[in-house]
């Protein structure tokens, strides 16, 4: 006997979803991927076509990382705490910014090609300069990260803003709602699940600016680890600084999809709703 459907609001008899086998696939297929890769790398290292102190294996590096942890961990307090601050103002900044823009077609047009122009900015170039305005400490780090992460959250709400109901913002107008109350009824919400999307690619940025940032000039932080490393050529410890950054990219990444899923839980249903049509479509 099969199990019953589920009936929905429209009282359609909607078979039940199995998000086990999905979930399995979504999680050991990347795994099982990253296990090639590393296992590859392991035999071209061992191998000996190419020299182990430009290509250490990954048992190298994992067994000098875990010697050096305690200076790993030193190194990256500074890059985290760094990241966190530039991408909380960033966030900031950013949202001011897109909501005067979406208020005032004017700024609009005056500002958002400079901000398009900015982007052309190497990150490369410009963290020295940052460096030499502000000095050594964490200031430059949180001015670089704010940077690099500003634009893709300013264009992501923007965007969601221009996806606005316009029948439901006619709808509100035509009641007496002002400007602002429509804004913060419709155009706010419908901005949400573009605003954490931006979240999500800017915070995989935020990482990489601070440690641009400390490779310029910096007294502590991964970037710091990793030129010293880099100068008597211990390429193992780089790439486990390397890794150490990575692992902390995917916690912060982490952290944006619980928030988004704490703050925005309705975004999830409605993405289950997409995958559900897309799969009974095909």
């Amino acid at each position: 006997m099969t199990a019953p459907a589920e009936l929905s609001p429209g009282l359609v008899a909607v078979p039940r979803k199995r998000h086990g086998p999905a979930l399995i696939v979504a999680v050991a297929a990347p795994v099982i991927a990253l296990l090639l890769l590393l296992g590859l790398w392991q035999v071209v290292a061992v191998s000996g076509a190419v020299p182990a102190d430009m290509l250490p294996s990954p048992v190298r590096v994992v067994g000098a990382g875990a010697g050096e942890h305690e200076a790993l961990l030193r190194h990256a307090v500074p890059t985290l705490v760094a990241t966190i601050t530039g991408f909380a103002l960033s966030v900031a900044f950013a949202f001011v910014t897109a909501t005067l823009l979406d208020f005032s077609r004017i700024l609009r047009t005056a500002l958002l090609p400079l901000l398009i122009v900015s982007q052309t900015l190497p990150l490369i170039a410009l963290a020295p300069l940052v460096v030499l305005w502000f000095g050594f400490g964490l200031l430059p780090k949180i001015l670089l990260v704010a940077f690099v992460t500003y634009f893709p959250m300013v264009v992501g709400l923007l965007r969601g803003f221009a996806e606005a109901d316009p029948e439901a913002e006619r709808l509100l107008a035509s009641m007496g709602a002002s400007r602002a109350a429509v804004f913060r009824l419709v155009r706010l919400p419908a901005a949400t699940a573009s605003f954490f999307s931006s979240l999500r690619i800017s915070i995989t940025y935020a990482v990489v600016g601070a440690i641009f940032a400390e490779y310029a000039g910096a007294v502590a932080g991964l970037g710091v680890y990793m030129q010293s490393a880099k100068n008597v050529f211990r390429t193992d410890l780089v790439l486990a600084a390397v890794g150490v950054s990575t692992m902390l990219t995917l916690c912060l990444f982490g952290a944006v999809v619980l928030i988004e899923r704490w703050a925005a839980p309705w975004l999830r249903i409605e993405q289950g709703r997409v995958d559900a049509g897309g799969g009974g479509s095909a």
